[in-house]
């Protein structure tokens, strides 16, 4: 069973309540493009508010701490994100790791803690410029994802979804080639078979994020092993976003 192609819009530190006339208009657009599931990640002030109106959009979280509860001030956990409505919880993001030096142990205990919680995981991996320049992309991706990913998932195809996202092309403009980008997805493909067996392994979307557009995003999603987007800057206009999945929608027609 193929999925639906999945585009996620991670809004980052951006939002206050005027974007919610935003979300508002992604939520009609999907609406009439039910070919693509499309989803987005407010801050968290915003996960409720856009919960409570969207009908057709998931909303989720861009991070949560990997205890249920305790003293831990400025900390949210999943339990919490699920109660505002939130559905799934981006995970790893490279802004994530490098400013806040999140390990990929700690990765994977937010993975075991967001599954236990309910939520799907959308679990980020990606090699800096400097690391693609050495040649050891793939390897330093497939050895991160590997240590970053939970073991033991009850469904995968419907509870994970794997972003890679290289870290040079994150905001700056830059996109990896297309040849680059299927070697890397292949590259993924073949563990997530590895750890979760044919059936459900070869059925995990795997997207691709950094500087997605829509004058990009018909090349990239007719790559092999690219099952959508996880989309940073061109989320936070209707029209930008939507632009993306009617292209992904486009692609899967074809």
């Amino acid at each position: 069973m193929s999925l639906r192609p999945y585009i996620v819009g991670n809004w980052k530190m951006h939002g206050t309540r005027t974007m919610l006339s935003e979300a508002r208009s992604i939520d009609r657009a999907a609406q009439r493009l039910m070919k693509v599931e499309v989803a987005i990640a407010p801050p968290y002030t915003l996960i409720h508010p856009i919960h409570r109106e969207a009908e057709q959009i998931a909303v989720g979280a861009q991070d949560c701490h990997e205890m249920e509860g305790g003293a831990h001030t400025g900390d949210i956990s999943a339990a919490m994100i699920s109660d505002a409505g939130a559905k799934f919880v981006i995970l790893g993001h490279s802004e994530r790791r490098q400013s806040h030096g999140e390990s990929n142990a700690l990765v994977k205990a937010k993975g075991e803690s967001a599954l236990a919680g309910g939520l799907r995981v959308i679990m980020c991996c990606g090699e800096t410029e400097e690391t693609r320049d050495k040649g050891d992309a793939v390897s330093f991706v497939t050895k991160q994802l590997k240590a970053s990913l939970p073991v033991e998932i009850d469904n995968p195809m419907e509870s994970l979804t794997v972003a890679y996202e290289p870290v040079w092309a994150i905001g700056t403009g830059k996109v990896a080639q297309p040849s680059d980008i299927e070697e890397m997805h292949g590259e993924i493909r073949k563990l997530l078979v590895n750890l979760y067996g044919e059936e459900h392994g070869g059925e995990v979307r795997i997207l691709y994020g950094g500087s997605v557009k829509p004058e990009n995003a018909g090349e990239i999603f007719a790559i092999p092993n690219v099952g959508g987007a996880l989309v940073g800057g061109a989320s936070l206009t209707a029209d930008s976003f939507m632009g993306i999945a009617l292209a992904a929608a486009e692609t899967d027609e074809g």
